[in-house]
């Protein structure tokens, strides 16, 4: 039975820094290939690059990563290109790239490819009272050897996305406000928080790839930043507070490796 289909694939090459929609892509183990593969870290504190700190990294949804080649399974990643502030272009094997990325966000990185032990990231929490949380910043751990913030995969419904748009109608709710891995649009398309129904189950997209849903996904203050036409909104993340727990969306892990299309069935099971 097909509950929906895939309507669009996202990858993030370099963490917190925009990405690259895509028509197909391999999942491994982990995800996406080359999804959040690369990330920033600050030479002074150690701790990976976020825009979940937008008062030390304003500027990072400014920028935007993209691979020269698209990856292939068992093959080395290739490059990655990263577009500046400015329009120039960068690519991550360019000696002077931690120099030149440095020099654009006001502060020392230098750039590094998942797989240590144990990485954090700074976690800023704007003073917003349905969240219960005063103005403050707090020290995150990720999963051993990652750039991801829970899981592997994030997966969001358009039904969600509308449902949102009804609950605050002036604001923009557009799925990069949210950064996920696979947009699913469901058969029965209602407004609703659908995927709230999902954890525990399994989804099958397409012949090959199966998905474990592990749990619904938190949202942060990424969600009310501004990037390219998006204007910056405290509301987007307010309500899916008072609304939905701060939920939008759920995480997942592979359970079958394939590749994933858009346009792919999915089912879920």
């Amino acid at each position: 039975m097909t509950d929906g289909a895939v309507l669009t694939l996202w990858r993030y090459p370099l963490k917190s820094m925009q990405g690259e929609e895509l028509n197909a892509s391999h999942l491994n183990d982990r995800g996406l290939l080359g999804d959040r593969a690369l990330a920033l870290v600050d030479v002074e504190t150690g701790k990976v690059v976020s825009a979940k700190n937008p008062r030390k990294w304003p500027e990072l949804f400014v920028f935007r990563a993209v691979f020269a080649a698209p990856p292939e399974p068992g093959d080395p990643l290739p490059p990655v290109a990263v577009v500046l502030p400015d329009g120039s272009v960068i690519s991550s094997e360019d000696a002077r790239f931690a120099e030149i990325v440095s020099a654009a966000l006001g502060r020392r990185v230098m750039l590094a490819a998942a797989g240590a032990p144990q990485p954090t990231l700074e976690e800023y929490w704007p003073d917003m009272a349905e969240l219960d949380h005063q103005d403050t910043v707090t020290d995150e751990a990720m999963p051993a050897g990652t750039f991801f913030d829970l899981a592997g995969v994030h997966i969001l419904t358009t039904s969600t996305i509308n449902r949102l748009r009804e609950l605050h109608p002036q604001g923009r709710f557009e799925v990069r406000r949210f950064r996920p891995n696979i947009v699913v649009q469901l058969s029965d398309d209602v407004a609703e928080f659908a995927e709230d129904k999902w954890p525990g189950r399994q989804m099958h997209i397409g012949d090959e790839v199966v998905l474990e849903i592990t749990g619904p996904c938190p949202r942060c203050v990424m969600t009310t930043l501004p990037q390219g036409d998006l204007p910056k909104d405290r509301e987007i993340l307010r309500t899916a507070a008072r609304y939905n727990d701060v939920h939008v969306g759920v995480y997942a892990e592979v359970r079958q490796t394939g590749m994933v299309r858009r346009g792919d069935a999915v089912a879920l099971a």
